[in-house]
């Protein structure tokens, strides 16, 4: 029976060449995405900034500029310097394009780097292990899975995906055995129940709402629960790790490891939960959290 560890953990980010937190605080976070230097809203910095006591704003290349309601919206203020078509990103071995969305992000998520690195571990000694990134986005983590052995990756943006798929290509991981498909992840996974299938290890990163490729319409309360339990359906006592992150919602990360605990109780293995965060760069930086998650593991 997996066993609930009620004691959270905090999976921190450190920064690497191409990504850095350089300081906090006021509601707004300053990031160097490889050249460029970007500002951005964080409503959990409360705190204040490091390097901006005298009173004189950061310098930055950009900034986004939230709109007035709670749902998001909002403009970019960028230097012409910033190219419009992007620019190129490394994480180890993967390859991405950083650019200025019109959802304040920059194409991909640093808080997730620790988690790549933790689902590879548990990989480790695995052969050709199979997983599956549920709303992958622009494949990053589906870059970092493929090192261990075949990947499906889903999201119900065709956008999302074409970019997941220049990714690979500018990694030149093109030719690695990745599943792209424009789907909507809790369909799919209910397709795959049906057929039978098994995974090794699956991550999943639902929004708070969405809608997929025929305007199926996604709600993290009612739909969460059911996507859960299909994946638990398609892994089983030999498999290693499910991975779960949740953005911008109310609600403790407790209540997703609590929730994994009853879904995951027949299995092996322990659960855990807690909190994405980013380390400011600098002897004295400070965490800055972005996301809770929930973990189930099965090491061998």
């Amino acid at each position: 029976m997996a066993q609930l560890v009620e004691q959270p953990v905090v999976m921190a980010g450190e920064g690497w060449d191409d990504y850095t937190l350089v300081d906090s605080g006021e509601g707004r976070k300053l990031e160097q995405f490889g050249p460029y230097r970007f500002i951005r809203p964080e409503p959990q910095a409360m705190w204040s900034p490091r390097f901006n006591q005298d009173g004189e704003d950061w310098q930055a290349d950009g900034e986004f500029i939230p709109g007035a309601d709670e749902d998001g919206g909002g403009r970019w203020q960028l230097s012409p310097d910033v190219p419009q078509e992007g620019w190129p990103l490394a994480w180890r071995e993967t390859r991405f394009t950083a650019h200025n969305t019109p959802f304040r992000h920059l194409g991909f998520f640093p808080d997730m780097a620790p988690v790549w690195d933790w689902m590879r571990s548990e990989l480790a000694g695995t052969p050709d292990a199979s997983t599956m990134n549920l709303f992958g986005y622009t494949g990053v983590g589906t870059q970092a899975l493929s090192d261990c052995g075949p990947v499906t990756h889903v999201d119900a943006s065709k956008k999302s995906v074409a970019q997941a798929r220049d990714n690979a290509a500018l990694a030149e991981m093109d030719d690695r055995p990745i599943r792209w498909l424009v789907d909507d992840a809790a369909k799919f996974a209910a397709r795959e129940v049906r057929r039978g299938k098994r995974y090794d290890g699956i991550i999943l990163d639902p929004p708070k709402f969405g809608r997929g490729p025929k305007n199926e319409t996604w709600r993290i309360e009612e739909g969460l629960a059911p996507l859960v339990r299909d994946c638990r359906a398609l892994l089983d006592s030999d498999s290693r790790f499910l991975f779960l992150t949740v953005y911008a919602v109310r609600m403790s990360s407790l209540s997703l490891g609590a929730l994994l605990a009853d879904i995951f109780a027949d299995l092996p293995g322990s659960i855990e939960h807690g909190d994405l965060a980013v380390r400011e760069t600098g002897e004295d930086g400070r965490l800055l959290p972005t996301a809770i998650f929930a973990r189930w593991s099965n090491p061998r």
